[in-house]
């Protein structure tokens, strides 16, 4: 795979850090000296976290000085209409607990526009990236990358729906109409995080949602799913990663799951 688009030149950089970030998280995965925080939230956080988060940090200091860059550490920085956006780890409770879910996610925004992204999961020995105009690929690098698609399914009771857990639906007063969702649908399974939105895009499974989220969480997730023929909203239909929530389906689906996630 050869990008040629206008953010080509963005996704080699991308995965050139991604690269480097995976020897570091895969060297420190399942290692008992791992030392482990709880953030203000509530949710944990590890040394690697932050290293890996600052190497990313050093490359685009180095290679993009002008770009802004927001990341879940250390957040923003700078300013202008293009910003990258980080997670150095996202699935931190998967990599505490040595569970192979877990990845490194890289995105940038042109104006807003997510244009450019990159989930790479060396444990699961997978990547996903996408730019603008250039398609969604798996593969190791882009020498070895496929092209990947959403599946065709358009009948709900054929489809299959990944999650990540049920209490945020609950509590933002939305589980019966999840549940409803389950309901409709041909088959669930809470394969979780970054992983239930990149097999969207491959086509394993139709539907992807979830109640609560953040910017860095999704922002590489969305042209990916969108490169490969999907659309990602929030729950409300608010386009990209902006709605505090996410709703990925195949596109031919996302309208009838959007209907009864948003019945009350």
């Amino acid at each position: 795979m050869q990008p040629r688009g206008e953010y080509a030149d963005d996704l080699a950089l991308a995965m050139k850090i991604a690269d480097d970030v995976d020897r570091l998280t895969l060297a420190n995965f399942a290692s008992d000296r791992l030392t482990i925080e709880l953030k203000a939230d509530d949710t944990p956080v590890t040394a690697v976290d932050r290293e890996a988060e600052l190497m990313i940090r050093r490359y685009l200091d180095s290679e993009r000085p002008d770009d802004a860059v927001y990341g879940e550490e250390f957040g923003s920085k700078g300013g202008g209409p293009r910003q990258w956006v980080l997670d150095p780890i996202d699935g931190t409770k998967n990599y505490i607990r040595s569970v192979s879910v877990w990845g490194t996610l890289i995105a940038l925004l042109d104006d807003g526009d997510p244009v450019m992204g990159v989930v790479s999961a060396p444990a699961l020995g997978a990547r996903w990236f996408a730019a603008r105009g250039d398609g969604a690929w798996i593969g190791t690098s882009m020498r070895k990358a496929r092209p990947i698609g959403v599946s065709t399914v358009t009948d709900m009771a054929e489809a299959s729906l990944s999650y990540s857990s049920l209490s945020g639906w609950e509590e933002r007063d939305m589980l019966e109409p999840f549940l409803d969702l389950t309901r409709s649908v041909w088959r669930t399974r809470a394969y979780g995080d970054f992983l239930s939105y990149m097999m969207v895009a491959q086509g394993l499974v139709d539907i992807a949602c979830e109640p609560e989220l953040e910017l860095y969480d999704m922002a590489a997730l969305v042209p990916i799913v969108e490169e490969a023929g999907g659309h990602f909203t929030s729950l409300s239909g608010t386009p990209g990663p902006f709605g505090g929530d996410a709703l990925a389906t195949n596109g031919a689906l996302h309208l009838p799951v959007a209907d009864i996630l948003n019945r009350r």
